[in-house]
């Protein structure tokens, strides 16, 4: 069954939800023993977040990861009953607010320790929280020496979920980094016996083990992109993006497609245009570079691709095969998302979170989201 949310914009995308919630079935699968939360900051990866976390939710999934406040907060409205860790923390000013919505705020440093549990010891109750360590982003989370510091009277007021960190290299195996992330996050993590652990998120899952503890939190190979790049892709596709042509250039002179003049045309070649563009989240690098497919043949980029348009060269096609009207398929297939990113020089996550809001968005699933 399908539900449609319309917009004015003549081009579809398509989100499998049955795909989202077998690619989580899939991934708890892998990572047993270890429990499977899912990721779904940034409007589920641009997908939307209230379909996909309800499909995730109707999936078994309980616990889940956001990235600001008000993602969590907006993740609450839709789920009464899961565990929602918000990853960027707690601010000062922000405490009554994951209070009230029964979020679980994700320590990064001491300062945020000491305003949660100075928090926690006004209330005169214990409140959840997880701590981050920081193994090797030097990004977010407590230093190990900073770990090691940690007062334990801080940690008194407080009721800890989670200690977790995150790879920076788990899309590589073979990363020395991998290895020296793991034996920090064991002797930071000990610190805190008796915690739950986390370290693994999508690529992580597959590094074997060792590296699943207690709760592996998967985002992008949710949505179909590969964690596991080089190898066949495990996870099924999510998102299909198709367009109409809106028009056919029969070129009957020398001449160009787009800004900048970068793709000649000669006579008899033909350009079809197609209404997508960087506003609606292709990339501008994927410019002459990236392929579209008419009919299942790939055809490639024309020209620049511009703020609403992209023209594609569909000479090689009949003519009678490609007319205004005719779909073309932008993203769509095992492995699309991955391959009009590396064609743009990004990441999946790229790709899957700039796709825009001027399409026709159309959810699959087996049954209609609640």
């Amino acid at each position: 069954m399908a539900r449609e949310v319309r917009g004015p914009a003549a081009a579809e995308l398509e989100i499998d939800l049955g795909a989202i919630a077998a690619n989580y079935g899939l991934l708890r699968e892998r990572a047993r023993p270890a429990a499977t939360a899912a990721v779904v900051k940034a409007d589920a990866y641009g997908l939307g977040l209230a379909p996909v976390a309800r499909t995730l939710h109707a999936a078994g999934c309980r616990q889940f990861f956001v990235a600001r406040l008000d993602e969590g907060v907006a993740l609450r409205r839709l789920l009464a009953e899961a565990e929602i860790f918000v990853l960027d923390g707690v601010g000062r000013g922000e405490e009554e607010t994951v209070f009230a919505h029964r979020l679980v705020p994700v320590l990064n440093h001491p300062g945020e320790l000491e305003l949660w549990s100075g928090y926690a010891r006004r209330l005169a109750r214990r409140l959840p929280a997880a701590i981050h360590l920081d193994t090797g982003m030097t990004r977010l989370g407590f230093s190990v020496a900073a770990a090691t510091a940690v007062d334990v009277e801080a940690l008194a007021p407080l009721e800890l979920r989670l200690v977790m960190s995150h790879l920076a290299c788990a899309d590589e195996p073979d990363h020395p980094l991998n290895a020296a992330q793991l034996r920090r996050f064991l002797d930071a993590a000990a610190r805190f016996p008796g915690i739950p652990r986390s370290l693994a998120a999508s690529s992580g899952i597959f590094l074997g083990d060792a590296y699943r503890f207690d709760l592996c939190r998967p985002g992008v190979a949710l949505y179909g992109v590969n964690p596991v790049p080089g190898r066949p892709n495990p996870v099924r596709p999510v998102v299909r993006l198709v367009a109409p042509v809106l028009q056919v250039h029969e070129v009957d002179a020398p001449g160009t497609v787009g800004y900048g003049a970068t793709y000649p045309v000669r006579p008899g070649m033909r350009i079809a245009t197609v209404p997508v563009g960087y506003a609606d989240g292709i990339l501008r690098s994927a410019s002459n570079r990236a392929t579209a497919r008419v009919g299942g043949i790939e055809v490639p980029y024309a020209g620049r691709v511009s703020m609403d348009l992209i023209g594609l060269d569909v000479t090689a096609l009949p003519a009678s095969a490609v007319a205004p009207g005719t779909p073309v398929e932008l993203l769509g297939g095992p492995d699309s998302v991955d391959r009009l990113a590396a064609q743009a020089g990004t990441i999946g996550y790229e790709v899957l979170t700039r796709l825009g809001h001027r399409f026709r968005r159309r959810y699959l699933a087996s049954e209609e989201p609640a």
